[in-house]
């Protein structure tokens, strides 16, 4: 298990945000895990088109049979999105939503921008940082507590 903290947070978003050459019309965060993440990546990039939509897949640090994926924001304007994730941990969040999405927005086209990724996923964030081998306690669950 690895505590992951605000100070390393902040520099790592700082790295992941340098990564991308932003060309999209809106930031996407799946909640919760993208939530602080999209805020400070929408004050990065000045982009004030930042939506959430909702996702379950987890039960505490029990991964749940099926991912629920609901919420969605109306991206009917949008060409291009960037959504955001704290994780890409199986991949069947991510492969869920752009499903979702896929399905509403038939002409949309999106990329992935994580802050960890683990190699045996389902899928592979367009960007990010760290490669994840162990659980990841995020600040935000834990100093909360």
């Amino acid at each position: 298990m690895r505590y992951y903290g605000y100070e390393e947070f902040v520099k790592d978003l700082k790295i992941l945000c340098n990564k991308i050459s932003y060309d999209y019309d809106a930031i996407l965060a799946i909640a919760r895990g993208g939530l602080t993440m999209a805020h400070l990546m929408g004050e990065f990039f000045n982009e004030r088109r930042v939506f959430t939509l909702n996702s379950i897949g987890y039960e505490e640090s029990r991964k749940r049979e099926k991912v629920e994926v609901f919420n969605l924001p109306d991206l009917s304007n949008a060409k291009k999105v960037l959504i955001v994730d704290d994780i890409v941990d199986s991949g069947d969040t991510i492969l869920k939503v752009k499903a979702k999405l896929q399905q509403l927005y038939p002409l949309l086209k999106s990329d992935v921008a994580t802050l960890f990724f683990k190699e045996s996923a389902k899928f592979k964030p367009t960007f990010f940082v760290n490669y994840a081998n162990e659980w990841i306690d995020f600040f935000w669950t834990k100093d909360i507590r």
